[in-house]
């Protein structure tokens, strides 16, 4: 009886009076505040005032010059969002076409200008004591600007406000793109859509929309109709879904380049149309990911009468100047077992496969440019019998790109920006494209063109993939919007990495924050996702666990796992995030105590996190008597929360000893590094990875060493 009345009032305890002291992060504060709040940072030195514009029911906005419909649109974008702040203490004014006297925010754009590659996207944007100028030569550079301007809204003591000072801004490159994988999982319009508000919001100006793949052909072709009614199974765009998307995205300045994977990685292709592959038939959409083998046949002049009257659609329905044919992968089995395609080799002095795919990219290249398209590829394409126009798209290393540009091409890099393999933000940061190019000169320097962030649709669904999109797609916006600047803002702000990583961590939360308000789904999908795997009493220790846990980096998640197209991808690991972000504060704590910066408030506050985690699973215990939503993946949860809360426990008692300068007695060290546990949390688990064991097993060194009582 006892000790139920003990477990008991404990638990109202843990339950109920901890959880209303304790923080939801170890530091909840802004850190290091000195680091530019804009993202992307302005590319040019600017100016950093603080002169204040109050935000109240006199706040007119004025567009002047061009006032063009998209501009326009973006205004009105602009202003909700504003009223939206705002509207529980009063009404903004209207916006205002036209010059007005009052006006507090005036925007002017010399002309208006679509959106293309090379499009000015300058912008100055000017605080002074009584107005803000936002002035562009294009519309286009307007949009820009608003972005900016919008992120250095503010709100203090019931008054709003924006503060700055001049930002005189343009970007580093002028391609600057995020391609979305919607083959191997197909994404609906409206996650293109509020993905394509992320990409505005972070100033990247390329949708890269990746479809065609072995496991499906994502557009409706009135040429071939069975491209799209055998080839998708039944998921693909309607060509006024398309229009609608290219709208949408141009609408905030933003490119739409299509891409058509050829010759390889075309088995959906095959699946209505097996006369043009390079083996008999017949074909069906792939399920499983890798590299396979069917590929078009280069030696048939049907196969090029067949691209001529493909290409004349897709022309005439994307109105970009580029389109992207893949070209990557191409292992040329087919082509190798082939009798006629040998001979075909034989009889054009074709001595390789890659001569011969030179062969098949040529004739592409010139059926493109008959319809006024200009060619982009892989950098598999490359070869100086292409004209110099096509675009090397650099997936494998920037040797390509150093080689194209010595030769007069232009290229862009994807190498270091596939976020599918879930590398952590501070790895991009390091990757700019012109890192490694010393040897070209300026002007050959000017032929890389920017990069693109890759999202390959393998483990995501229209679930996950905002969160394996974003925040870290920011940050290489910022590399190609800023160049290297922010990279040297940086390293001049702090010598310590723990430190730094802590700052930009604390940044791109302020971001990842302003992206949920818009409408991205990174925040509310994880809820979804939580939810449907636990109970009431559950939840919240798996919301705990998610925070510390992050997927495998790269490609070992398909060690352990098979995936297909069907296979669920609802797990911790499916939910879970890179850079799990208390793993980032935990570790920082640990470099603060160990370098003897941490001060009390530190102590306490991670105190008081960590035994609201005690709480959590103390309630998780509790809960798992009760139906969960899903049982499949309970005893796997359940594992996963006692290596937890092995670790929480772990922290608290060496938390505990090092804020009463106590010291850990051998039994208590024995509890520890004799834990189950204690080498286990630092290996994978269920296709995960516990960054925080770096800090932990610092911080039992430490103890141990009883360095913590000198």
């Amino acid at each position: 009886m006892k000790s139920s009345f003990c477990r008991k009032a404990l638990l109202v305890f843990l339950l109920f009076v901890l959880p209303s002291i304790v923080n939801s992060q170890i530091f909840p504060k802004p850190y290091l505040t000195t680091y530019p709040g804009v993202i992307p940072e302005p590319k040019q030195n600017y100016e950093k005032k603080d002169e204040r514009i109050n935000v109240d029911a006199s706040f007119v906005i004025s567009v002047e010059g061009a006032a063009s419909e998209k501009l326009m649109n973006a205004v009105n974008r602009f202003y909700i969002r504003l009223s939206n702040s705002v509207k529980s203490r009063f009404e903004l004014p209207k916006v205002v076409n036209g010059k007005t006297e009052n006006a507090k925010l005036i925007i002017k754009a010399e002309k208006e200008e679509d959106i293309k590659l090379g499009t000015d996207e300058s912008y100055n944007l000017k605080f002074s004591s009584t107005k803000i100028y936002l002035q562009s030569k294009t519309d286009i550079g307007a949009i820009r600007g608003l972005q900016t301007l919008i992120q250095l809204f503010d709100e203090e003591d019931n008054t709003y406000f924006f503060k700055g000072g001049e930002y005189p801004d343009n970007p580093a490159f002028p391609w600057r793109g995020l391609l979305i994988d919607v083959c191997r999982h197909f994404s609906p319009m409206d996650v293109l859509k509020r993905n394509i508000d992320g990409m505005e919001a972070a100033k990247l100006n390329v949708f890269h929309w990746h479809l065609s793949e072995d496991q499906g052909f994502r557009v409706e072709c009135k040429t071939f109709p069975k491209l799209h009614g055998m080839g998708s199974n039944g998921d693909y765009y309607t060509q006024e879904q398309i229009k609608d998307i290219i709208k949408y995205a141009n609408d905030r300045g933003i490119r739409v380049v299509p891409e058509f994977d050829i010759p390889g990685h075309s088995t959906a292709w095959f699946a209505g149309y097996p006369e043009y592959a390079s083996a008999p038939g017949p074909y069906e959409i792939e399920k499983y990911f890798g590299v396979f083998d069917p590929s078009f046949n280069p030696a048939k002049e049907e196969t090029y009468e067949f691209f001529d009257k493909f290409f004349a659609e897709m022309s005439g329905l994307f109105n970009d100047e580029y389109i992207h044919i893949g070209g990557d992968e191409n292992e040329g089995k087919q082509w190798d077992a082939n009798p006629e395609i040998q001979e075909f080799k034989l009889k054009n002095n074709l001595k390789t496969n890659h001569e011969l795919q030179a062969y098949f990219n040529k004739r592409i290249q010139k059926i493109l440019e008959k319809y006024g398209k200009k060619m982009i590829g892989w950098d598999e394409i490359f070869s100086e019998s292409l004209p110099k126009d096509i675009v090397i798209h650099s997936w494998r290393g920037k040797d390509a790109m150093i080689n194209a540009a010595k030769l007069g091409y232009s290229s862009i890099l994807s190498n270091g920006y596939y976020i599918d393999l879930c590398q952590s933000i501070f790895d991009h940061y390091t990757n700019t494209p012109l890192t490694g190019t010393e040897s070209l000169s300026p002007e050959e320097r000017k032929h890389i063109l920017g990069g693109e962030a890759t999202m390959w649709a393998e483990l995501v669904t229209e679930q996950n993939i905002d969160s394996r999109i974003w925040p870290r797609t920011a940050a290489i916006a910022e590399i190609l919007w800023s160049g290297n600047s922010f990279i040297d803002n940086a390293a001049s702000l702090s010598g310590d990495t723990v430190e730094m990583k802590m700052g930009i961590y604390k940044r791109f939360e302020k971001f990842s924050n302003y992206l949920d308000e818009i409408g991205l789904k990174h925040k509310a999908n994880k809820e979804v996702m939580i939810k449907a795997i636990s109970n009431e009493q559950t939840i919240n220790a798996i919301k705990d666990l998610i925070a510390f846990v992050q997927p495998l980096k790269y490609y070992k998640r398909h060690k352990y796992t098979k995936y297909t197209q069907f296979t669920p991808l609802n797990r911790i690991v499916d939910i879970s995030t890179p850079d799990a972000p208390m793993a980032i504060e935990f570790n920082f704590l640990a470099d603060k105590i160990l370098k003897g910066n941490a001060v009390p408030d530190d102590i306490d506050n991670a105190l008081k996190y960590f035994h609201g985690i005690e709480s959590d699973i103390l309630q998780y215990k509790d809960g798992m008597l009760l139906p969960s939503n899903d049982n499949f993946y309970k005893d796997k949860t359940e594992l996963f929360i006692k290596r937890f809360e092995y670790f929480n426990n772990s922290v608290l008692l060496l938390l505990t000893f090092i804020k009463d300068k106590k010291t850990l007695s051998s039994e208590k060290i024995d509890a520890i590094n004799k834990g189950i546990y204690f080498e286990s949390l630092k290996e994978p688990f269920e296709e995960t990875d516990f960054p925080a064991y770096d800090g932990f097993i610092k911080l039992y060194q430490f103890v141990k060493e009883e360095k913590h009582l000198k």
